[in-house]
């Protein structure tokens, strides 16, 4: 077994081979850290700036055989990024019950599995840090993205308690909530399909075509990479962090201040309903 470097800190990173995951993981890389991203298909090490290992969130074995190789390349991990996800739109009253249930593996059974796995290695350092990538529509129940508001948000508040469990192993714990970004991820949710006569036909479709004009319109996700920087240089990050436009940003408090149909109003207005 090698030894880790202590003055390089080791980061595993899931979802990195595109979008906000790619971007943290070269920002790392770049900045002196050993690197490794995962993907549920296997990647070229070679065009990236990083190391990759392959790994799927929904699969308890790939992600201990990750976890493992990691370990056994460098005898540390320091970092846990939990990046990967997915997206899913649709009336909830129309979605499958099987898409809704694969989401929550995706995004919430997924996470979990690699803080538990990664938990022992940290415990035995004495040190570590996991940040849980969730978005702003964890805090809010978005229309007809209700079911992934409900798998970040599920995530936070968990989140919230696993952070307290944790502590007296000398290890930390932090949600980073983004809003909208430029990268796949409209491409790559599931559509519950605009089905024709439905009662939500005409309204999810239009609702459908904003979310995706947000995402396109979306910041650059190097952004998101500096923040989790700054984060893990901070030798006590904060509970929460949200990242996004200012207006995103509010939209969170302005849900803990106004009354719950005025922010309900605001929400409608905003997506057209």
């Amino acid at each position: 077994m090698k030894n880790g470097n202590s003055s390089e800190k080791v980061v595993l990173i899931t979802g990195a081979s595109s979008g906000i995951g790619k971007s943290i993981a070269t920002h790392l890389s770049n900045k002196g850290f050993k690197v490794y991203g995962t993907s549920r298909k296997p990647q070229d090490s070679s065009k990236y700036t990083f190391n990759f290992v392959q790994l799927d969130v929904t699969d308890k074995p790939s992600i201990e055989e990750a976890v493992y190789e990691v370990y056994e390349r460098e005898g540390r991990i320091d970092i846990l990024i939990n990046n990967a996800g997915m997206g899913i739109t649709g009336p909830i009253e129309e979605i499958p019950e099987a898409e809704m249930k694969k989401v929550f593996e995706t995004n919430y059974f997924g996470p979990l599995h690699m803080i538990k796995t990664v938990l022992p290695v940290m415990r035995r350092q004495k040190s570590g840090l996991i940040i849980n990538i969730t978005s702003i529509a964890g805090y809010m129940g978005l229309p007809y993205r209700g079911i992934y508001s409900a798998t970040k948000g599920a995530l936070e508040i968990t989140a919230e308690a696993y952070r307290m469990e944790i502590k007296q192993f000398g290890i930390k714990m932090t949600n980073v909530a983004p809003g909208d970004f430029a990268t796949n991820i409209a491409s790559g949710r599931y559509h519950a399909p605009v089905i024709k006569d439905s009662p939500y036909e005409k309204v999810y479709g239009n609702t459908l075509k904003l979310m995706d004009e947000h995402v396109d319109a979306g910041q650059d996700p190097e952004l998101m990479a500096k923040e989790i920087y700054k984060i893990i240089i901070n030798p006590n990050p904060k509970v929460h962090y949200k990242v996004g436009e200012r207006l995103q940003k509010i939209s969170v408090k302005l849900k803990a201040l106004l009354p719950d149909k005025l922010y309900e109003k605001m929400l409608m207005k905003h997506y057209k309903l």
